[in-house]
Formats: C-alpha cells, structure tokens, sequence
C-alpha cells in the first residue's frame, strides 16, 4: 500500500514539474506565436484576377508559400494534384498524418530514440509540422533547435484544430522542396511534376509519384543516382499496400511500369529491373521549367513587381483571405508602359554587378503606371523591390526641388548666384571636378551645368528648414541634420517616391500620393474596395511650376552633348520632356527623373549592397537612356501633348538663352546673389575672401574679362569646357571636426570631357543660342559697396 502511495505521489511530482516545464517553455517561447490565421491562404480557393486600367488581365494574385529558400507561386488545389502522389507522399513522409493530431508523438518517440542511439536529431516531424515550419515559422530556417520544435508543436496542434487534413496536405504538397533545377528551385507538385516528367502534376501516374516522393529527402543526391536509390521505391510500394493506400496488383504494375526522369537514359526489364541507366542531361530539369514559362506566353515572373506592390497596398485594406479568395482587382497600370519598362530593364547595359529600379507615375491622378524592381534577365528576379522599397541618395536630381523653391520665393532663372566656395563656413562643398569659376552665373546655367556651389548658397539664402518643409510637401523625408548638403542631394527615396515629387511639373503644381488599386470585388462579384477619388495637394502654384519646368526642359534641351549637356539622352523625337540627371558621391548611385505631359517617371542604377560603380559610368549615359526608352515606349502609338501653360508667362532672352518669367518680372533686371541674403542688382562686386587652399586648387583662370568701364564694349570670352554632372561633395576643411552626411571619402572622380576649341563659335537651338560660358552683363559700372568683404569686384 505504501509503495502506490509512493508511486502516486511521483507519478504527481512528475506531472507537476512536467507542467511546470511546459508553462515555463511557454512563458519563454509561446507568447510572440504567430496566429494559425494568417494560414488563410492554405484555402488557395479561386485565384484572384489582376486587371489594368484598360480592362486587360495582367496577372493572378496567389499566396507565396516559401521552402528552402525557395518560393512557389504556382499553387494548386488538390484536385489538381495526382491522387497517386498524395498517397505516396502521406506514407512516405508521415504515415499517421490522418490520425494524429498535427504532432506525431510516437514519431517523435522514434525520431527521439534515432537521435539516441545514432546520434541525429532529424526525423519525427509530421506534415503538418513541416508546414508550419516552411510558412510560419519560415523565419528560423531549419535551425535544430528546442525553441522551433517546441512552437512547431504548439503551432501544428492548433493548425490541426482549424484546418482539415485535405488543406494541410494541400498545402505541403505546394511547399515540398524538389530539388535544384539549375536557375530556379523545384518547390511544389505543379513544378517538380513538370520539372521532373514535363507533364501537369494531375497526369502522374503511380511509379512516377512513388519516384517523387522517395526524393524528397534529399533530392539533389538521389536525383543523381538513380539506380541506387531505386529499392526504396520497391520499400514504399511495400509500405502503401500494407497502409491500404494501394492494392498489391497496382503496386506490382507500378513497379514494372518504366519511368524516365528529366535527363536520364535509362534501359528497363520487363521485371522492372534495370539494365542500365545513366545520367546524360542534368540540365533538362531547367529546361522543362523553361518551357512552362514559354507555354505562359510572358513568363513566370511578367509584371512581378508591379503584383507584389498591389498586394502590398491591399493587405493592409482588406486582408489576407479577402485579398486571395478570388475575385477581380483593377489596377491604375499601363500595360504598354508596364511592358515597356520592362523591356527598357532587360535591355539595360549597366556596369558589371549593377542593378536598378524604375517607377513610372500618371501626372493626372499619381496612379503608378509601371514599376520594375531590379535588373531583369529573363529568370527569375529578386522579390526585393528597388522602385518601392529601395531608399537611396538622389544626388542631383533633388536640384530642381530648391531652385523652384527660389522661383515660389520671387527669385528669376535670370538671377545670377556666385560660383565660388563658401567662406566664414565649416561646410566647404565643391563642384563635381573641384574647379570654381569666381563669377556670377544665372540659375539656369547653374542647374543646366549641375554647379554644387551656386546650389548650396541658394539653399543657404533660402534656409534649409524651407527646403525641409516644401520636400516633406513633396512626400520625400530629409535626413535630420543634413544641413546644407541636403540641397545637393544627401536625402534618400526610393524611384516611386522621385517620380511622384516631379509629378507637379507636369500638371500646375499639383501633388498626388502615389496609388495603384483602384477597386477590388471577391469571388461573387461583391465591392470590397473602392478608392477614394484622389485628392491633390497644391505644392507649387500654377505660374512657380511652369517655371521649373521650364528649367529642367532647359537641362534637356539646351545643351548638345558635345557641349557636355547632361540629359540629351532623355530627348523623345516629337515630345516635349524636361528632367535632371543625379550623381552621388563615389559614383554609388545614378539617377534621371523627369517628365512629360502624360508620364513622370525615375530610373536609379546602382548596386544593390551599395558600393562605387566604375569612373567612366555617368548618369546622362546609364539611367537616362533606360527612362527615354521606357517612357517612349509608354508613349508610343499615342498623339502627341504639350503641357499647357498657364497665364501671366512671358519669355525673354537672356544671356543668348530663352527663359519663362512671371509677366510681371519679365524685364526686371537680374538680381546677384551669393548666399548671404545682402543681394543687390549690382555685378561688378568684390572679390569674397577665398577660403584656405581653395583658391589654389584651381588649374588655371576660366577666363579673362576687361571691365565694361574700360573697353565700352563687351569682351568675348574665353569658352569654358562644360562640365560633367557634380556630385554631392561634401568634405569639410582639415581642420574642422564637424563631419557632414555622407562626406567625400578622395575617391576617384569622372574626367570632364573635352573642353572645346577656343575659337568655337555657340551653337544655336529653336532659334536662339546655347547659353557657353557666362559673359557679364552689359550694364554700367556701379561704385562699390565696401560695406561687406563678401563682394565681388571686376575679372582681371
């Protein structure tokens, strides 16, 4: 009697600290759970249908169910899925999958005693736990540890609870890996079915399921020896008939029944033994997959980025089961300018380990027309989407931002801004080839040249926080503390969000949130979405765009690429375009933005774990051919638009080159700034005390001028080679501590092009001239303002 107390007593001791344990493992790893929920999409019921704003069928939305680091798109019911395959795998992988409830405990037994006596951990997990632990649990990989198997377990039993067995199979059949085909993985029935026998995973027949399923634990190794892993399918026929799943006559057939996996020669025995088999054509697994992307037209992976972008906006509206229960979504895309831009990406030559992100946006509504993520080659592409989610330095390309903002304050592309380094000042940025001219030049040669220094002081007049304030208007968020810097371009966005903040150059200053859905139905054709009307934001008003516009119109048109204009290359024959090219320190990012009436789009190269791209690789000769020929692409076909200006614009011609002004500061003369603020109408100023070692960095004088006063005539000057795109330079005095964003590190820098000869005369264009170097004005001499050593005084 003593003794079943005492046992009693132990038994409850046991339980206790087995209770114990368990709360204590769920204390530790069964709070942060993912909810069994999210498995909605194990119910794969009717794809859902994708749609442009034409009304064509672009795509279907599938849940991505990911394995070995692989990820299967191509999912299917189980009525599509041989049943041969279904009984093959069951008794392969998890005989008691329709008794146990999501944990196999005496599989766990067994694997436990496996791992005992033979050293290894592996074995034991049921179906159910492998789908747990390649969806949910995807995040630990396969890690041997005590925390996976303790949530798989958790994570299985409740997935048993809310879910029948036929979907758990479903969806293990969806995730199995099969094996390496070469450019892709073989991740589920549908794939490795073709793959392996090129035919539907509904057409296999049972040898060639029971072959299948044998693989699965290795297939890589026993893919490639057939004939010593061949007894295991005799082994699994074996174990079907005693299950139930076969007949011993349907086994015998299948067993003498020959199959002929992907790239083998083999010779069989009417006993179903082998005479010989050898392996001639691995590659044929590759080639299979191949000819089902062929069979499908575009491909797999067609409009990839676009799909992952739509489904990104919904799940947060509707939800995951409601997003792939099937139904129809119609999208703002183009699919001319969809098929375009990604043309323009396959085609695309970039430097050796580059890639790139295109984003393509309607100026009417800011609907997303097309999107391409990466750099396509025809297999499959990475789900990392550098128009969307990418986040890189912009360079140049933020230029036009600024100085429209000095247009807005009052400022004319006819003012003039002091080319010289900054002084009293710890920031000593510098021009792309570290040259200065000491001269005053009109803003529109400033940003037709990409000139950092007359940049930075109009950013340093108008004030920084200014510039903050209209780029957040713009949907783009500044680097906190970036200072000055930020005006030539240290601020990071993505394509999607450039192409959206120049989308108000093309329709009078109206900003729009970037959207792609327009409205959702489900499976019964009922409204679950419908998108709010969109709502413009006035950024700049209707006369400050048309101003910029013209400005960056100007960087396109007003230079030839001898003369070293930066965005030739963006020109489309019958279009009008404007744009502005961008370049990073190191030559680590290169973009072009820019816009027509009916497109506003970004193109950004660079490689994707960072890094400097070689010195020859310029962003006049890289990203912006890739955006002319996806926005002509777009265009093609389509009459031709202009965009309308608005009242109160007049135009002159100034310094040999057209401008639009406000009507009424049309014949206001320019104004000289320097970046302090105390501007005045005067040119002929004093010379700025140049900073330590800057001056001297200088290879020769730009050029030599007599004054007005002394020859009463204007000198001709002696032509300065354009220069090529500056990059955001950013390298303080030695002697200051203070380090800006992203500071020049003395890398490598671009050669200028060729200067042109001395006796060159200006080109002309739609009947004025090129603006060359810039020529000081014909205006009389004025008395010097000695107030100020900030002054600049006559060239000598």
């Amino acid at each position: 009697m003593r003794f079943l107390v005492g046992l009693s007593r132990f038994v409850a001791i046991v339980l206790l600290l087995a209770a114990l344990g368990v709360l204590a493992l769920w204390w530790m790893w069964g709070r942060d759970l993912p909810s069994v929920t999210d498995l909605d999409v194990l119910e794969v019921s009717g794809q859902t249908r994708v749609y442009d704003r034409q009304d064509a069928l672009i795509g279907t939305l599938t849940p991505s169910l990911s394995s070995s680091g692989g990820t299967n798109r191509n999912l299917l019911k189980l009525g599509q899925i041989s049943p041969w395959l279904q009984k093959a795998v069951v008794t392969s992988e998890d005989r008691r999958f329709y008794e146990h409830h999501g944990v196999d405990y005496i599989g766990i037994a067994r694997g436990l005693l496996k791992g005992l006596l033979r050293n290894d951990l592996e074995g034991g997990s049921s179906i159910t736990q492998q789908v747990v632990k390649n969806t949910l649990l995807s995040d630990l990989q396969s890690a041997r540890t005590a925390e996976r198997k303790f949530k798989e377990a958790v994570l299985a039993y409740q997935l048993d609870r809310n879910y029948d067995k036929e979907r758990i199979l479903n969806a293990y059949l969806n995730i199995v890996y099969w094996g390496d085909g070469g450019r892709d993985d073989i991740v589920g029935a549908g794939t490795a079915a073709r793959a392996y026998f090129g035919k539907d995973a509904a057409s296999l027949n049972l040898a060639e399921s029971v072959y299948l399923a044998t693989i699965i634990p290795a297939p890589n190794r026993r893919y490639k020896q057939f004939a010593a892993f061949r007894p295991l399918m005799k082994d699994l026929l074996s174990r079907m008939v005693e299950d139930g799943r076969v007949t011993q006559a349907e086994a015998d057939a299948a067993w003498k029944t020959p199959i002929y996996p992907a790239g083998w020669r083999i010779g069989w025995n009417a006993d179903g033994t082998l005479r010989s088999a050898a392996l001639e054509n691995p590659g044929r697994l590759q080639e299979n997959m191949n000819a089902l992307e062929a069979a499908q037209g575009t491909g797999r992976y067609a409009y990839q980025y676009y799909l992952q972008a739509v489904e990104k906006e919904l799940l947060p509206i509707i939800g995951r089961k409601a997003l792939y229960g099937g139904g129809k979504i119609v999208t703002g895309m183009s699919l001319s300018a969809q098929q375009s831009a990604e043309r323009a990406s396959l085609e695309a030559r970039l430097p050796d380990g580059a890639t790139l992100g295109v984003a393509l946006v309607s100026p009417q509504n800011g609907e997303v027309l097309a999107l391409v993520g990466q750099k396509l080659t025809g297999g499959r592409p990475s789900d990392w989407d550098n128009a969307l989610q990418a986040r890189r330095q912009v360079g140049s390309s933020i230029k036009p931002l600024l100085y429209t903002l000095a247009l807005e304050t009052g400022w004319k592309q006819s003012d003039t801004v002091l080319d010289s380094p900054l002084v009293n000042t710890s920031y000593q940025p510098q021009n792309y080839d570290g040259r200065w001219t000491g001269r005053y030049v009109t803003m529109r040669y400033a940003l037709d040249h990409s000139l950092n220094l007359p940049t930075v002081r109009i950013a340093q007049e108008l004030g920084v926080q200014n510039f903050e304030a209209k780029l957040r208007q713009l949907g783009l968020t500044p680097p906190p503390e970036a200072g000055l810097s930020l005006s030539i371009g240290t601020l990071e966005a993505s394509p999607l969000q450039m192409a959206a903040a120049y989308v108000p150059f093309s329709n009078g200053g109206l900003y729009y949130t970037p959207t792609l859905v327009r409205s959702v139905e489900d499976a019964r054709g009922q409204n679950l979405y419908t998108r709010p009307n969109p709502t413009p934001k006035r950024v700049w008003d209707p006369q400050t765009a048309w101003l910029g516009l013209d400005m960056i119109r100007g960087v396109v048109n007003d230079l030839t690429e001898y003369q070293g204009g930066l965005a030739t290359r963006a020109q489309i024959d019958g279009r009008q375009v404007g744009g502005k090219t961008g370049t990073t320190n190191d030559i680590k990012d290169l973009w072009f933005v820019g816009v027509t009436p009916t497109i506003a789009g970004a193109v950004w190269v660079g490689r994707q774990e960072g890094g400097a791209l070689p010195s020859w690789a310029y962003s006049g000769e890289i990203p912006t051919p890739i955006w002319q020929q996806a926005v002509s692409g777009a265009l093609s076909g389509q009459t031709p638009q202009t965009f309308k200006e608005p009242d109160g614009i007049a135009y002159r011609v100034v310094r040999q080159v057209e401008m639009a002004f406000r009507t009424a500061q049309a014949d206001d003369e320019p104004t000289a700034r320097d970046g302090t603020g105390n501007s005045g109408s005067s040119f002929f100023r004093r010379r700025p005390a140049a900073p330590p070692e800057t001056a001297q960095q200088e290879t020769a004088p730009p050029e030599t001028v007599q004054p007005a006063s002394q020859t009463g005539t204007q000198p001709e000057p002696t032509p300065v080679a354009p220069e090529p795109e500056p990059l955001p330079d950013l390298q303080p005095a030695p002697d200051v501590q203070e380090i800006p964003a992203e500071p020049v590190t003395g890398g490598e820098e671009v050669a200028p092009p060729e200067p042109l000869p001395d006796a060159a005369p200006a080109d002309t264009f739609d009947g004025g001239v090129i603006e060359g170097p810039e020529p000081l004005p014909e205006l009389a001499p004025t008395e010097p303002d000695n107030s100020t050593v900030d002054e600049f005084p006559p060239l000598d």
